[in-house]
Order: structure tokens, then sequence, then C-alpha cells
């Protein structure tokens, strides 16, 4: 007589999903994870954290309007090179409003 095993099955094997497939899954829709943490002393708040995490793909990001990478100079290139243009073009105007009041000079 055989009785059917009650232990699990080893991951990797059998029909379950594997961390690829989870993983492929959650970036592809998205996942949101939100929580608060908050330290009451004598019902008087000392201290709130507000937890949010949203764990999805860039493509998934964008469709949710979610983009703040692209501005951020730490994170993007391009951003850097804009703020550079920027930074540049703010010291061009800054000389231009110097350099008359010095050209001025220079004809006395």
């Amino acid at each position: 007589m055989t009785t059917a095993s009650r232990l699990p099955e080893p991951y990797g094997q059998g029909g379950g999903a594997n961390l690829a497939d989870i993983l492929e899954r959650v970036l592809d829709k998205g996942i949101v994870i939100a929580g608060d943490i908050r330290i009451n002393l004598l019902d008087i708040e000392l201290l709130t954290v507000k937890l949010r995490l949203i764990v999805a793909s860039v493509d998934k990001a964008k469709e949710m309007g979610i983009d703040w990478w692209e501005e951020d100079p730490a994170l993007s290139s391009g951003a850097r090179r804009g703020e550079l243009a920027r930074e540049n073009a703010e010291l061009r105007r800054r000389l231009e409003e110097l350099e008359p009041a010095g050209d001025a000079r220079k004809e006395r």
C-alpha cells in the first residue's frame, strides 16, 4: 500500500513558478507596498514615518506617470547636460552684463 507524500516539492520542480517568472510578473504589473510607522508616548505622537515603495519596470513606471529620475542630474546624463547648459547660459548672461562696464573703463 502506498501513501501520498505530504511534503512540499522542492523549488524548481513541478509546475510551480520560479523566481524569474515572479519577478517578470511583478515588474510587468507593478506592486505598491505602503505602510506607516507611528511612535506615540502617552497619546502624544512623537514620530511618524510614511513608507511608500513601488516596484515596477521603467516602462510601467512611465506609464503610471513616474519619471523623476529623468530630471535628476545625479541619475540622468541628459539632465546633467541640461543643468550644465542652464548654468552656462546664466554665466554667459552675467558675463555680458559685466563686460560693457569693463569696456567703458577701458575707453577712458
